[in-house]
């Protein structure tokens, strides 16, 4: 990474050595709002870059209003916003707007997901920005991109899923269902994420930043792809199958008879013959011309879900799975939120750790990329609102010449 900006504020861990973090001292400033850039900026601060949040005076982020169902906290907020700086800042005042700039002007990186034309509007748009501070990156991420018929269109998570065509092909034959998650806003979160980092690794090599911009129609529409494909060239959509798959069978939960539900799902021909032999015991099935391949056995799936779910009635769920072992076939239980809170593979990995919030300490995972021989950095606190406004202020009155550690120094991009 480039030379990075001299240190901010106490060190929380030590610098060199297998705790330490990658992008420890670069600074990203973010003007964001609800998922998609807090989630992009919430995996920046956890690799230890300095996420300055923009909020707005007296009501924050609007996420810090969706629920209080973390004693008091928004749980999208706790979630999306550990580890950052929060500064409330009214970027339309001049001294606000004064402020901004000279926020702009040390940061690596600048993310917003603001309204269509409101980064331009203040003075920061990726465009101006880039001939002013070449060495910066700037991502934008929008619902539907800078150009087009739809660019002034305000987006939300489930009128992209709308528009993706993921409502389509989600949900029961009878019943079109949004994904219980955001995941619009979390997969133009994550492509804003691995877009920055490849910026980041670029201007090692060049010396220059980089403008991004990230749609979340054209990102949701990437994981979309499969469908598209689909459809496209098969002449019919995937068909809605609840919690079973489109194009796989047998795949999805079975009931068994002690009330619990199993989630299986076969690959291929040699796994399809040992689920007929072990887990059915029904061998001539694995030569039935209706399920001798798996498209055969997606046209006959009525027929072929109903001899699984006579086999799983059969059985308790413990019975069940110890044929599905013997045979190696995928399983899963249907967990709850609940169930999924308490996972064994996740305790005996020890993926929880504690982090400060306002309403004190909390558990979280641990971020999912573990590398070998390093020690999982302790997770930041979330902060309240407004919390590093007076430090981060004092901070750009400060020349960054004058650094902690004495080094000569000069704002980046200047």
């Amino acid at each position: 990474m480039p030379e990075p900006h001299p240190p901010h504020g106490p060190v929380d861990e030590p610098r060199d050595g297998p705790e330490g973090r990658p992008l420890r001292g670069l600074v990203v400033v973010s003007l964001e709002q609800a998922v998609a850039a807090p989630f992009a900026t919430r995996q920046l601060a956890d690799l230890g870059a300095r996420v300055i949040k923009i909020e707005r005076p007296g009501t924050g982020d609007l996420a810090r209003g969706y629920d209080r169902t973390v004693r008091g906290m928004s749980s999208h907020f706790v979630w999306l916003n550990r580890g950052k700086e929060s500064v409330q800042l009214d970027v339309r005042s001049p001294e606000g707007n004064r402020q901004l700039r000279a926020l702009v002007d040390r940061a690596d990186v600048l993310v917003q997901n603001l309204a269509p034309g409101a980064a331009a509007r203040l003075g920061i748009g990726s465009a101006e920005l880039a001939l002013s501070h070449p060495r910066l990156i700037t991502c934008d991420i929008s619902g539907y991109g800078s150009t087009g018929p739809h660019r002034d269109r305000k987006a939300y998570d489930l009128l992209i899923q709308a528009e993706a065509g993921l409502l389509s092909i989600t949900g029961t034959p009878q019943t079109p269902s949004k994904v219980g998650l955001s995941i619009a806003d979390i997969c133009a979160g994550m492509y804003a994420y691995s877009g920055i980092l490849t910026a980041l690794l670029e201007r090692t090599r060049t010396g220059l930043g980089a403008t991004l911009e990230v749609s979340m129609l054209e990102a949701l529409g990437e994981w979309m792809g499969y469908a598209e494909y689909f459809t496209r060239y098969g002449g019919t959509a995937p068909a809605r199958t609840g919690a079973g798959h489109a194009t796989i069978a047998p795949y999805g939960p079975f009931p068994t008879n002690d009330g619990q539900s199993v989630m299986l799902g076969l690959q291929n021909a040699h796994e399809w013959d040992a689920f007929c032999q072990i887990v059915l015991r029904l061998p001539h099935l694995a030569h039935d011309p209706r399920f001798l391949g798996n498209a055969d056995r997606v046209a006959h799936r009525g027929e072929l879900d109903a001899i699984v779910r006579y086999t799983a009635q059969g059985l308790t769920s413990v019975e069940l799975v110890a044929r599905l072992d013997e045979a190696r076939i995928a399983h899963a239980r249907q967990r709850t939120m609940s169930e999924f809170s308490e996972h064994a593979q996740l305790r005996a990995r020890g993926r929880w750790a504690s982090f400060d919030s306002p309403v004190g300490e909390l558990t979280g995972l641990i971020p999912p990329v573990t590398v070998a021989g390093r020690i999982p950095a302790r997770l930041r606190s979330v902060p309240a609102l407004g919390e590093h406004t007076a430090s981060v202020l004092a901070w750009i009155d400060t020349p960054l010449e004058h650094s902690r550690e004495g080094r000569a120094s000069c704002p980046r991009n200047s």
